[in-house]
């Protein structure tokens, strides 16, 4: 536990870090990929679609497995000290539609 405090009062400096959060192909896990920002987003507007390979959570074949992650709403991290967000996200395929989870 001494570990975990030590890290978690490191001084981040101005930094913010936004969790992006989704839902992943199970329906019942939870994923989710940290960006570091220069500024608190105040809105999702100021975020930019991401992306991972969604053959990895069961949202996409092997073939065509870019999942683009969208930010649909923004709240501040109870879990991370300092100046930080989660980023809730609804995932989209590779030609920008929503995927069922």
């Amino acid at each position: 536990m001494a570990t975990n405090h030590y890290y978690s009062t490191l001084p981040q400096g101005d930094v913010v870090l936004a969790t992006y959060i989704w839902i992943d192909g199970t329906g019942q896990n939870i994923r989710g990929k940290t960006k570091t920002l220069f500024s608190y987003p105040q809105s999702t507007s100021d975020l930019l679609v991401w992306n991972f390979d969604g053959s990895s959570t069961g949202q996409a074949s092997g073939h065509d497995s870019d999942v683009y992650i969208k930010p649909v709403a923004i709240y501040r991290d109870p879990f991370v000290p300092g100046n930080n967000c989660l980023v809730l996200c609804e995932t989209l395929d590779s030609e920008e539609r929503p995927l069922p989870s």
